[in-house]
């Protein structure tokens, strides 16, 4: 009881000092989820108001009057007994009302967790002169109060430490570094959370700019039919244009999938090509593809890059096949091999009228073929049902 008295005269000092007329004690406290707090509110005699009349409301529901304690005929106190997280980062609104309704005064009660360690910092660069990290928050990633999060950077072995300014990127726990950072030099970079109830740091990275480098998506991506080919599609992109200017060697892998169908299958031994035949495909079908792109040995990295995103699907539908064009439901093994043999002479007999001259990667081509059609003794049906194989252009 002393103590409240010692509150009820501090506060009417105040309240007499200034042109208040009523106050909420203690103000805007930061308290843990499953805390207790007891707040009062003390009004001005010039209010004439006496605090058994006065009356409380959280977020602007009534509190039941059994929490209430009249300390004085003007200090009314509330008890609000293991707190909730707060509805909104704002704060939750205690409010003192006199009998009317009226807002005599208020508090913002920040009820909440302290930070947990930020988890799965990541960095990636576009084009060697900027950088974007990202990471999530730890524990259960919800504080249900404001939470600051700051990412921070140096160079390993001198230079001072920065603060990332450019938190605007559209995604959450992202920040942009557009200029001035340095090459063939490592950074230190790590994440400070904090709020009114602690702070906590991330696990510090170290990483090169040239061996986080990654870029857009291959540009122009077409797939085309091979001729009348009815198991075969084309694929041809270009090099992604943020690098054009940067000696590197780029790897590639292709996606592919069926119109009716959400699997995808990857085919991770492109190379450095920009253009594949994918074989081996189902006839009269449509097929949605895919190109990705990795950024390897920028400026003589020894480490790969990051692979880009996928470019955006592109279809094309193989031919339908002549034989079931004809009606022929179940052709024989013999008549299926036939077929597939007068294609493939037919395909030959264009590459040597065609390819005059090229280099060597054309014979090995032939040769595979040559292999291929040697070895295989399955039916036209076994041979399309995903058998999948990717031959480069010799041109």
């Amino acid at each position: 009881m002393i103590t409240f008295l010692c509150l009820v005269l501090c506060v009417t000092r105040v309240l007499s000092s200034s042109t208040q007329l009523a106050a909420v004690f203690p103000q805007d406290p930061a308290l843990r989820i499953g805390s207790s707090l007891t707040a009062t509110c003390v009004v001005s005699a010039e209010l004439g108001l006496h605090t058994s009349t006065l009356y409380w409301t959280l977020n602007g529901k009534r509190l039941p009057s059994g929490s209430y304690s009249v300390l004085s005929p003007t200090a009314l106190s509330v008890t609000l007994p293991r707190l909730n997280g707060s509805r909104q980062q704002s704060g939750d609104n205690l409010v003192c009302h006199s009998s009317g309704g009226h807002v005599l005064a208020g508090s913002c009660l920040y009820v909440g967790m302290p930070p947990e360690k930020p988890v799965n910092l990541t960095c990636w660069s576009r084009n060697t002169k900027d950088l974007t990290c990202k990471w999530a928050p730890g524990g259960q990633g919800e504080t249900y109060i404001r939470t600051k999060y700051t990412l921070k950077y140096k160079l390993r072995w001198y230079g001072r430490e920065k603060e990332c300014e450019d938190y605007n990127t559209g995604q959450p726990y992202t920040c942009y570094i557009p200029r001035d950072l340095a090459l063939f030099t490592p950074y230190e970079i790590w994440v400070e959370a904090t709020n009114q109830l602690g702070a906590a740091t991330s696990d510090v990275i170290i990483l090169d700019i040239l061996d986080v480098v990654t870029t857009d998506p291959p540009a122009n991506v077409h797939v085309s039919r091979v001729g009348e080919l009815e198991d075969q599609l084309s694929v041809r992109w270009g090099t992604p244009p943020a690098l054009k200017d940067f000696l590197f060697q780029a790897k590639y892998q292709i996606r592919y999938r069926l119109e009716d169908s959400t699997d995808w299958k990857v085919m991770k031994d492109v190379g450095n090509q920009t253009s594949c035949r994918l074989a081996g495909l189902r006839s009269g079908t449509v097929y949605f593809v895919q190109v990705r792109c990795n950024p390897v040995g920028i400026y003589g990295s020894r480490n790969a890059g990051i692979w880009s995103d996928w470019s955006s699907p592109t279809a094309a539908s193989t031919p339908h096949s002549e034989r079931l064009q004809s009606g022929s439901c179940d052709p024989k093994s013999g008549e299926q091999n036939s077929t597939l043999r007068r294609e493939l002479k037919q395909f030959f007999g264009w590459v040597r009228k065609h390819a005059f001259g090229c280099n060597s990667m054309s014979i090995k081509l032939y040769d595979q073929w040559r292999v291929w059609l040697q070895k295989s003794h399955k039916t036209r049906n076994q041979v399309g049902k995903e058998h999948f194989s990717c031959f480069w252009n010799a041109e």
